[in-house]
């Protein structure tokens, strides 16, 4: 399964890469930089609708426990695969060859 594949899948993550119609290849630590960007995007965006609440401008407290959520949710994920990775990686280091 090419990576392109994976990434439409879950719901296109890398929207400015720079695959294109032609070109199927795509660097894995730039994907991996776009979604922890992602992440990043999502807490910085959580922080935000925060402060605007602790400041009384936000109409909806809604939309700040969404975001928080969101960004709660997203690096819940980032940590088990991060976790799950180091695991493979003791796993390839214990083996004997």
């Amino acid at each position: 399964m090419k990576v392109n594949n994976i990434i439409n899948d879950f719901g296109n993550i890398n929207s400015k890469s720079n695959v294109t119609q032609g070109n199927t290849d795509i660097n894995f630590s730039d994907y991996l930089k776009q979604a922890l960007d992602k992440v990043n995007d999502l807490q910085l965006e959580a922080d935000n609708q925060n402060l605007l609440l602790a400041t009384g401008q936000v109409e909806n407290i809604h939309d700040v426990t969404i975001a928080s959520e969101k960004a709660k949710i997203a690096l819940d994920l980032t940590m088990a695969v991060r976790n799950k990775v180091v695991d493979a990686y003791r796993e390839i280091m214990r083996m004997q060859i």
